[in-house]
């Protein structure tokens, strides 16, 4: 069976921007954090905002203190004011494009216009937006209701930015031929034209649809009905565990897609299962798979190339013991990343899965091979020299206090408590340590030339920071989309604010 991954799968600009915020004041400010509402409708994110005592309200106190962040889809502007009233400090999540709505109808119904929302009445972001007509809006989730309405002598028309496309393009429509003189604005997120016309296109070219996301999340269900529409078999879940395998055995290809409000963890973490699931079928493949998987989730993979790259640098420079210098990058590398791995177990949980269950299960004999390897790449560092058993001893203690609150830092208002909430951190702490192990241990052994030095440095750090940069986040082929996505979402941010 083929799967393949929708490229507008996963967060839109909106929600990664509502996430991003609120991590950012968990990081930045001391005070308690809240979100007035679900920030979004996803329940693994919600669950994770929980871990890190990030708590929702759903009634506004009369006193309160604290932080308040506006969910995505926005609040009645009243509800914005009540909290402020209350103590508490606002921030505003909502998405820009909502924002854009809002402003609309806002200018619109200052003007004595009555306000038309295709959207789904009970939905957070059509009660926001309510909220801004100043008590003329209506609501229309079908034609029925939109023919019930009164005629209106001055009304606006908007959609629900999530709302489906060709329900707004018919009353649209309606409205032209019926009620020429409506102002109608087309305020569907264009992220949201374009999952629902690629959905359309998969499910056609596909045998069956799977789509990801709450069962809450109005645009996820949205995607599963224009699939189910197409009359392709198309199933909406939550979490892979969901997926009925029989429904999808007499399937060759299955389109994968997600909500806006569904992270990319989710989606790495369903495609895996349904490979995992398919590799079962074929006992030889499932063993190379296996063994592929065990060689990266213990980094042996990474730690070989380190050596094979010292053994590089060091043949560049005409340095004498290869294998002897390449064995002790090999030791610190594993070392390293194990322990790292170790560390972030809690963390992984979400952005790899995979792997945080595999270091959970597996923890004792995992730390066991770490501190063998670093012990004995330390030891193997100290034969070559009190210089170089340094150098590495140094690289080593920066490598382990990467992820260990051990700066007491206050910046502004916010705190920087270890190496990795500097920004770019990551990226300068594996660039140098690759470059001292792989390049400049076995120069300071052999006394190497200079320009030799130097230019086998350059090709050793090039192709770290490459590999840094672009791929060692990408866990399996699917994660090659996340480049587009990025660029996407970047651009999406650049187009709402020159909008």
């Amino acid at each position: 069976m083929k799967i393949v991954i929708a490229k507008t799968a996963g967060f839109c600009m909106g929600v990664r921007r509502a996430v991003d915020m609120v991590l950012d004041a968990s990081t930045r400010y001391q005070d308690p954090i809240f979100t007035y509402g679900p920030l979004i409708h996803n329940p693994q994110v919600l669950q994770m905002l929980e871990e890190k005592h990030i708590f929702r309200i759903e009634k506004i106190p009369e006193k309160g203190t604290g932080i308040v962040l506006i969910r995505a889809h926005g609040v009645p502007p009243q509800d914005q004011a009540a909290l402020k009233d209350a103590g508490f400090k606002v921030i505003n999540a909502t998405c820009p494009r909502v924002l854009r709505v809002q402003v609309i109808i806002n200018r619109y119904a200052k003007k004595g216009y009555a306000v038309i929302i295709a959207g789904d009445k009970d939905h957070p972001e059509v009660i926001g937006l309510l909220g801004y007509a100043r008590g003329n809006g209506h609501a229309v989730d079908s034609m029925e209701a939109l023919f019930a309405l009164p005629g209106f002598e001055n009304a606006i028309v908007v959609a629900q930015t999530t709302q489906n496309l060709s329900f707004y393009d018919e009353v649209k429509a309606w409205c032209r031929a019926h009620a020429s003189h409506y102002r109608i604005f087309d305020t569907i997120c264009g992220s949201t034209e374009k999952r629902q016309a690629e959905i359309r296109m998969l499910a056609e070219e596909n045998d069956a649809v799977i789509v990801v996301g709450g069962k809450d999340s109005g645009n996820t269900r949205r995607l599963a009905e224009i699939a189910a529409g197409t009359g392709k078999p198309a199933v909406h879940i939550e979490d892979a565990a969901e997926i009925d395998y029989e429904t999808l055995s007499q399937a060759k290809s299955v389109a994968l897609t997600a909500g806006a409000s569904t992270p990319n963890w989710i989606i790495t973490d369903t495609y895996r299962k349904i490979e995992n699931h398919l590799q079962k079928r074929h006992a030889v493949k499932a063993g190379l798979y296996f063994f592929r998987d065990f060689l990266l989730k213990t980094n042996i993979l990474a730690s070989a190339g380190a050596g094979s790259l010292t053994y590089a640098c060091s043949k560049l420079q005409g340095n004498g013991q290869n294998l002897h210098h390449a064995l002790v990058a090999m030791l610190y590398v594993l070392s390293m990343q194990i322990l790292n791995n170790l560390f972030a177990i809690r963390s992984d949980r979400y952005n790899h899965p995979k792997r945080a269950l595999f270091y959970k299960e597996n923890r004792t004999y995992l730390w066991i091979l770490a501190v063998l390897s670093g012990g004995a790449g330390l030891y193997l560092s100290f034969l070559s020299g009190p210089v170089s058993f340094l150098l590495l001893l140094i690289m080593s203690f920066l490598g382990l206090s990467y992820n260990l609150k051990i700066i007491p830092l206050s910046v502004g208002k916010g705190r920087i408590a270890s190496i990795k909430d500097i920004p770019g951190s990551k990226t300068i702490l594996i660039v140098s340590a690759w470059g001292t192990v792989t390049c400049l241990l076995p120069a300071v052994a052999d006394h190497g030339n200079l320009l030799s030095v130097a230019a086998a440095f350059l090709f050793a750090v090039g192709l770290v920071f490459g590999r840094t940069a672009f791929l060692i986040s990408w866990p399996s082929r699917e994660t090659g989309l996340r480049v587009k996505k990025r660029f996407r979402f970047f651009w999406e941010r650049n187009k709402a604010l020159i909008s």
